[in-house]
């Protein structure tokens, strides 16, 4: 767990799952699981006077991270920062023929969470995940994005990182309800997938809603 603390910033990287918008929203901090956190724990806390960035970019992949870091990492000074990111390094895999290996990806999430590290800036790592929306995710799981989550957990780990496993948490909601309801492509979450992230980003300041 995460202690907050007052004027803690917490900055937001990764992908389109967090970008969602950010650019075209007041605050500039996107639509999804960031807003319903930086909502929920300002407006709980006022007296803590929290911060909160969303520096994430669509379509970005871990090797996209290593280049932006120092601007959009380390230099905004973050006290925290959530990390998700790795679906698209499987992804164009599959529509572009671009792979990124199991030992790239890992060299990649070393050299963000070593500058993190250096900095004194505690990671939250958000496993990436697919949910089985289209018979082909089930292939891009198996055969690529699974090799990729037990490098997070691993990393996770050994950088003492708080970790959460969103494969696991999605796979438990999609157990009573049909996986559509959260993502509407296995990747991108609705509404209701993006509350089921905010939740477990939460319960790592020990909030649980």
């Amino acid at each position: 767990m995460i202690e907050l603390k007052k004027g803690m910033k917490i900055l937001f990287q990764g992908d389109s799952i967090t970008d969602n918008l950010r650019a075209d929203v007041t605050e500039f901090i996107g639509c999804g699981y960031t807003r319903f956190v930086s909502s929920y724990l300002k407006g709980s806390f006022p007296q803590l006077n929290l911060e909160f960035v969303n520096r994430a970019v669509s379509g970005n992949r871990t090797c996209d991270l290593v280049e932006r870091w120092d601007w959009d990492t380390i230099h905004v000074k973050p006290d925290v920062c959530s990390i998700m990111i790795g679906v698209n390094d499987c992804w164009r895999a599959f529509d572009m023929n671009d792979p990124t290996s199991a030992e790239q990806f890992e060299k990649n999430y070393r050299n963000i969470l070593d500058k993190c590290k250096a900095n004194g800036i505690k990671c939250i790592i958000i496993e990436p995940y697919l949910l089985m929306t289209q018979p082909e995710k089930e292939k891009w799981l198996k055969e690529d994005l699974v090799f990729k989550q037990e490098i997070t957990k691993k990393l996770a780990k050994e950088y003492d990182c708080e970790y959460i496993p969103m494969q696991d948490i999605f796979n438990k909601a999609c157990e009573t309800t049909d996986p559509i309801y959260w993502s509407w492509d296995g990747v991108h979450p609705n509404i209701a997938g993006q509350f089921i992230i905010a939740k477990e980003i939460l319960k790592v300041f020990g909030v649980n809603l």
